[in-house]
C-alpha cells in the first residue's frame, strides 16, 4: 500500500502518494495526480564547503607581477624629487643620535667607545656637509 500524503494548499488535488515531483501518480480513483515533495532542505556547511571550494580551486590566476626595473638616479629624476629636509635639521639629528650614543658610552666608562664616537661624529658631519653641498648647488642650478 503506498503512503499517501495530503495537499492542502490545492483544493482539488486528492491524496497522492509521494514521488519524485512532477510525476504522474494513479491514486487510485481514476484521475491521474502530479506528485510535488519538498526538496530536503540544504545543509548549510556542504553549501559553504562548496563555495569555498568552487572559489579557491575555479578562481582565475592572479597575473604575473611586472618585472621589478629599479628606478634610476639621473639628474632628471633629482630635479623631480623635492628637498625637503633642511640643513640644521639633518645635522641636528646627527648631533642627537652621537650625543645619546656618547652619553651611554660615558656613563659605562668607556675610553675607547667614546673616542670612536667621537671621530665617527666628525667624519658623518664631514659626510653630510659635503653632500648638502651638493645639494645646495643643484637646487641653485635649477
Amino acid at each position: 500500500m503506498p503512503k499517501w500524503r495530503a495537499r492542502s494548499t490545492v483544493s482539488t488535488l486528492k491524496e497522492q502518494p509521494l514521488c519524485q515531483s512532477g510525476t504522474a501518480v494513479d491514486a487510485g480513483d481514476g484521475e491521474d495526480y502530479v506528485a510535488h515533495t519538498m526538496s530536503t532542505p540544504s545543509d548549510g556547511r556542504r553549501d559553504l564547503l562548496g563555495v569555498a571550494k568552487k572559489f579557491l580551486l575555479e578562481s582565475p590566476r592572479a597575473p604575473e607581477p611586472a618585472p621589478f626595473v629599479p628606478p634610476r638616479l639621473t639628474f632628471a629624476a633629482l630635479e623631480k624629487i623635492p628637498m625637503s629636509r633642511s640643513r640644521d635639521r639633518i645635522l641636528a639629528n646627527l648631533e642627537e643620535m652621537y650625543s645619546e650614543a656618547f652619553k651611554r658610552a660615558k656613563e659605562s666608562d668607556d675610553e675607547a667607545q667614546m673616542a670612536a664616537l667621537d671621530f665617527a661624529y666628525r667624519r658623518e658631519q664631514l659626510y653630510f656637509e659635503i653632500l648638502l653641498d651638493v645639494r645646495d648647488a643643484t637646487e641653485r642650478r635649477a
